[in-house]
Order: structure tokens, then sequence, then C-alpha cells
């Protein structure tokens, strides 16, 4: 299970650091979203409210790499599920990186369900 837990660990902050960087350094070319997406992306973008979110994309997903993992997902779960409410109510498509991103939180949610008795309770 450790060895699952650590493969999960490592995915998610890889996805997170990854997007997080591209915000700056553009290494994989990503199409603007359309119709309502685009809009709300773009008011995000221009008001820097972006750029303060793909911060924390990246704080998180290095917690997360670097063994924090709970408080790596008390920063990233929220944003998950904004990325995920998007796709569904604004985007309207399925988005693979998003649904993992999900799943793989969802797992070391469950993993560390332990230590985040703590935090809820």
């Amino acid at each position: 299970m450790t060895k699952i837990i650590l493969v999960a660990r490592l995915l998610l902050s890889v996805i997170f650091i990854v997007f997080s960087l591209n915000f700056w350094l553009h290494f994989i070319p990503l199409p603007p979203p359309a119709g309502q997406a685009g809009v709300f992306i773009g008011a995000m973008y221009g008001s820097g409210y972006l750029a303060v979110v793909k911060v924390l994309e990246l704080i998180g997903g290095f917690l997360v790499l670097v063994g924090r993992t709970t408080l790596g997902l008390v920063i990233l779960v929220p944003i998950i599920l904004n990325i995920i409410l998007i796709d569904i109510f604004l985007a309207h498509a399925f988005n693979p990186a998003s649904a993992l991103a999900a799943v793989l939180a969802l797992f070391l949610l469950w993993a560390d369900r332990h230590k985040l008795a703590a935090v809820v309770g």
C-alpha cells in the first residue's frame, strides 16, 4: 500500500507542478478555452487571480511531493473542485487531467484519513 500511495503522490504532484510552471514558461501548448470558460479564465488571468492560483498549485504540488500530503491536499482539493466545476458548468467538457487529479486526491485523502481527522474534527 505504501508504494501505491507514493505513486499517487508523485502523479498528483507532477500534474500540479507541471501545469503550474506551464502557466509561466509555456512549454506545453494549450488551446485557449472557448465560450463561457474562456471568458471566466480570461477574467481570472487579467485580474492576476489565476497567477495566485498557479502559485498555490505549485506550493500544494511541492508539499505533496515532499511528503507533506495533508497540508498539500488542504491547498489542492479546493483548486481541484473548482477545476472540475469549471469543466462541468462552463466548458461542458471532460478533462482527463482534472479527473485523474480528483481520483488521486480522493485516494490520498482516504489514505491519510487518520491525519485529516485532526483537521476537520
